[in-house]
């Protein structure tokens, strides 16, 4: 008997903590909006966090500097991230998904896949559902979204962005390649400027040109993201939607008022983290195995490193351990630092490792 094919939907919410702000406050809207740090007349620190589209047509983006931002917008509406607002209209979007969904899954704070397989029978209900999630995000939260509706996820993402803001794109499943083909590799999550750099050497600068590369030389250049790449641009992706279950990691950042070379300073935060980290574990019972440092310079360079011990732990020691034996490939960079950033992950309750272990009794 033969399966039923999938439809997945991705919902993306447009420019999302700058809407949820114009939403609070209606006299911003048309006016370019920056959430993410004080930009302190072009000397401030800090990332955009997002913005509004007219602040996109002045050349701003999210993660660009902020003071960079400020020399393209000086005249922009600058904002401080209000998280506990975002999360709250996060959840209640997640509500609304939740009506219309056979399974969801969150992705961050404004965007989610959800499975409506057994919701439709075909792409034209699939439009008429994916309508009316957009009218009662709007009806009930004022705010719009871009949803891309396809066979799987990797396709829905990428559809959910063609068409912004406010849009609905429909791959269906004997339209993938002519959707995907034409497209250019960077749409691929995970595809940034060093890949890119990397493919075009190869004559490598659509997704087409990527699907038509035979797999095991992508293999050869990427090791496993290489077949995932392949995989991508043909089509394939049999990732389930998965429901919200227990964490995958704890994680934690910092970026320095003004850069450092201060090792001490960073070593010192790096501790502050790792205690802050460990205090989580406790409070939710959790051990973990691996530990991952991000490091980021005074150019933007970033970098992240990680280490998994033998087996998992609660000790708050080796969390710091395991840190300077990761700081240390950094020792010989004279460049200063700008943000350093640390995870836990691999995590399980200690309870997991006994009923693993009875499966083979």
């Amino acid at each position: 008997m033969a399966t039923k094919p999938r439809i997945i939907f991705h919902i993306d919410m447009d420019s999302f903590y700058a809407s949820v702000e114009i939403q609070l406050n209606p006299s911003l809207k048309g006016k370019p909006v920056i959430v993410g740090a004080d930009p302190k007349a072009g000397t401030g620190r800090g990332v955009v966090s997002t913005c509004s589209y007219e602040a996109r047509r002045y050349g701003v983006r999210s993660g660009m500097p902020i003071s960079k931002a400020y020399k393209l917008c000086p005249n922009g509406v600058y904002l401080p991230v209000n998280m506990p607002l975002y999360e709250k209209v996060s959840d209640k979007i997640e509500q609304i998904l939740k009506r219309h969904a056979n399974k969801i899954e969150r992705v961050g704070i404004d965007e989610a896949f959800i499975d409506v397989t057994e919701k439709v029978k075909e792409y034209v209900s699939a439009k008429e559902l994916a309508l009316k999630v957009k009218d009662a995000i709007y009806i009930q939260e004022g705010l719009t979204c871009s949803i891309g509706i396809a066979p799987n996820k990797s396709v829905a993402k990428i559809a959910s962005d063609f068409r912004k803001p406010d849009g609905l794109t429909i791959v269906e499943s004997n339209q993938v390649r002519e959707f995907l083909d034409p497209l250019p590799a960077t749409k691929i999550i995970g595809v940034g400027k060093k890949t890119y750099s990397v493919l075009k050497r190869f004559g490598l600068e659509t997704i087409g040109q990527l699907a038509r590369h035979p797999k095991e030389d992508l293999a050869q250049i990427f090791g496993k993201f290489g077949i995932h790449l392949w995989e991508v641009a043909n089509g394939i992706d049999d990732s389930e939607v998965q429901e919200a279950g227990e964490p995958k990691s704890f994680s934690l950042e910092h970026t320095f008022e003004k850069d450092t070379d201060d090792r001490n300073l960073v070593l010192k935060t790096l501790q502050l983290q790792a205690e802050n980290l460990y205090r989580q574990l406790t409070e939710m019972q959790y051990q973990y195995r691996t530990v991952t440092l991000k490091i980021r310079f005074e150019d933007f360079e970033t970098f992240t490193r990680s280490r998994s011990l033998q087996s998992h732990t609660h000790d708050k020691e080796a969390i710091m351990a395991t840190v300077k034996i990761l700081l240390g490939e950094f020792e010989s960079d004279p460049r200063k630092i700008r943000l350093v950033g640390l995870k836990v992950s691999d995590l399980r309750k200690p309870s997991q490792g006994v009923e693993r272990i009875e499966k083979w009794l």
